[in-house]
């Protein structure tokens, strides 16, 4: 305040002398005025400080005031903190408590429902096997279908299981093991080969087959479980396994023949080709080895029957030109011979008796020239057919290859997307293999018996030949 006082005088001063000109009396009035102006200013300015001093007293006191109780405020803000601290602290130490107990909760949360659904996809899946199992029992043509649709439902997922759902599943499916069991015979309605609904006779053996009998024809059946009604095979079994049904079903025999798969054996063999259906499959190749068949079997018969009736009791006849030759009566062997003109053995021997005059080499040469003679008749046709026998794989061999061409001609127009396309070629190939060898096999057993049948026969001969040599010139030396 001072400083402004000191400061605005001189100022005041400087524009009033400025302003007007003054004379000396002036100047010390002005003087005075100055000095009196001055003394107001200082006593104004005195008094301003003194009201100044006594606001900034009073408001000094009430900053101290304020102070304290912001300081109070401030401890007690301190102090609210400290215990918002501990309860935060204590929150989040609780809080920390609680996720833990969550995460536990949770992880056995999570276990209980993986189990939960483990669970129920068992019991989907045994719903689902059971329905399936009901559906394709053959008790269910002739009984009717059991209420199973909470077994659908289940195994659909369109309903949650519970206990009485797993109660139920567990009933039906003892139901169904005790009907698995069952052997029943009874009067019922089946489609028979014809197509036709008829009545039958009908066994029943267990969950696993079932047989008919109408009249005299009795066969397998198969079950459609979507119009719940018995089929007859198309093809009725063999005649052991027809007596074995009729049998067991009028009481006389304790076994019949049962189909474990369910029906896939009967299935199996209702589709079972025969040699000859499968034949026509095999292309233009099968002819000429139907005709080295025919060929070949025609001289197995005729060899066969050849060589049986050149058959003859060889021993029986030396024996009996041994008895002649003690009496030298060679005419009665040659006629004994001669009773035998159409087997070889004999017609030999014959040789041998019309050269008994000559000398031992001479009638031995005799002997081999008329064996020579015989040997080419039995051995007729034996060498055409080792040559059938040979053809006939490579004739097959010729069918594969040429349905294997035809395999890849379809291929190559084709592609491989539908292997019914390729089945021709395919068959052709397969089966001109099969018939050939099936052919050959047989045909080089044939000729492998006949030609030990020949030599047989042979070696019969010749020994013959060599006693009856023996005997001439042993009966020499007792004459």
């Amino acid at each position: 305040m001072k400083t402004i006082i000191r400061w605005m005088i001189p100022v005041l001063m400087v524009v009033f002398l400025t302003v007007s000109p003054v004379s000396a009396e002036d100047m010390r009035e002005l003087q005075v005025q100055a000095r009196q102006a001055r003394e107001d200013l200082i006593r104004k300015a005195a008094t301003e400080k003194a009201a100044a001093d006594q606001a900034a007293s009073e408001s000094r006191a009430r900053i101290l005031e304020d102070r304290k109780s912001l300081e109070k405020a401030i401890a007690e803000i301190e102090n609210d903190n400290r215990g918002l601290a501990r309860e935060v602290q204590d929150l989040a130490d609780e809080l920390r408590r609680l996720d833990e107990k969550e995460q536990q909760f949770t992880r056995r949360l999570d276990q209980i429902d993986s189990v939960i659904q483990e669970m129920v996809g068992v019991i989907r899946v045994n719903a689902k096997d059971i329905d399936a199992l009901i559906a394709q029992n053959l008790q269910t043509a002739l009984t009717g279908s059991p209420t199973t649709s909470f077994l659908t439902a289940v195994a659909e997922e369109s309903r949650f299981p519970g206990m009485d759902d797993v109660r139920g599943m567990a009933s039906a499916l003892m139901n169904q093991i005790q009907s698995s069991g069952e052997v029943a015979r009874r009067k019922g309605m089946i489609v028979d080969r014809a197509g036709r609904e008829v009545e039958a006779d009908i066994l029943l053996l267990g969950s696993f087959t079932a047989a008919y009998r109408i009249d005299d024809e009795a066969g397998f059946l198969n079950y459609s479980s979507a119009g719940a009604k018995l089929y007859a095979l198309s093809r009725l079994p063999s005649g052991r396994m027809q007596k074995q049904i009729a049998r067991y079903m009028d009481g006389q025999s304790e076994t019949a023949p049962i189909d474990i798969s369910r029906g896939g054996a009967l299935r199996q063999l209702t589709h079972e080709l025969a040699l000859w259906e499968q034949i026509p499959k095999g292309g233009p190749i099968v002819w000429p080895i139907l005709a080295v068949l025919a060929v070949g079997v025609l001289i197995v018969i005729e060899r066969t029957i050849f060589l049986a009736r050149k058959n003859l009791d060889a021993d029986g006849l030396i024996h009996r030109i041994e008895e002649l030759s003690v009496e030298n009566d060679w005419q009665a062997c040659t006629q004994a011979c001669t009773e035998y003109a159409q087997k070889p053995v004999a017609r030999v021997l014959k040789a041998g008796l019309l050269c008994c005059h000559m000398q031992r080499e001479e009638m031995e040469n005799a002997l081999q020239e008329a064996i020579l003679k015989e040997i080419p008749p039995m051995e007729r046709f034996l060498s055409t057919l080792g040559m059938l026998a040979a053809i006939a794989p490579l004739l097959g061999l010729l069918g594969t290859v040429t349905g294997m061409i035809e395999t890849f001609h379809v291929i190559t127009l084709h592609g491989t997307g539908d292997p019914r396309l390729m089945s021709g070629g395919i068959s052709e190939a397969l089966v001109t293999t099969m018939l050939g060898l099936s052919v050959a096999i047989p045909l080089m057993l044939s000729q492998t018996l006949l030609n030990r049948a020949v030599d047989k026969t042979i070696g019969q001969i010749e020994e013959k030949a060599v006693a009856l040599v023996n005997i001439i010139h042993k009966s020499r030396g007792i004459s």
